[in-house]
């Protein structure tokens, strides 16, 4: 694996982690919005990620085994959750029923803080990633001036 190539699969993963982030800051920013402009409450978004296409001058350049060098993440598409809405008693909200039920966002804060931790880790690892291997360039340049 090429030393851009590990560069551009830790941007890929950094870019990726980002946008979860976006999104789980969105939920959590919605968790108690029961008008949407679809209608009804909001409803939990997540992030679709997938290994990125091999590109067909990779598979040119590849003369030895046929997985090595994939071209790290993307985010394929944010797609609603489709876990029910909450129903939660409050007859004194305008937007309860005849019943006095308001339907709630399909968002838990205890999941989307999992997540939220998840993808910071992950953001973290890929940040780590790239130092590494920047390292490894600098010290190589080193090693040929000393040669």
């Amino acid at each position: 694996m090429s030393l851009l190539n590990s560069l551009r699969i830790s941007a890929s993963g950094l870019t990726a982690e980002r946008l979860r982030l976006d999104v789980i800051a969105d939920n959590l920013a919605n968790v108690n919005t029961t008008r949407s402009a679809g209608g009804g409450p909001y409803r939990r978004k997540v992030a679709i990620l997938q290994e990125r296409p091999v590109g067909f001058a990779d598979l040119l350049s590849r003369s030895a085994a046929p997985t090595s060098g994939r071209g790290g993440v993307r985010v394929v598409a944010i797609m609603e959750d489709t876990t029910p809405p909450q129903r939660v008693y409050q007859p004194g909200h305008p937007d309860a029923d005849a019943d006095g039920y308001v339907l709630m966002p399909n968002v838990n804060v205890v999941t989307e803080m999992v997540d939220l931790i998840t993808a910071t880790r992950a953001y973290e690892a890929n940040v780590t990633a790239m130092n590494a291997a920047k390292q490894m360039a600098l010290r190589t340049l080193d090693i040929g001036r000393s040669a």
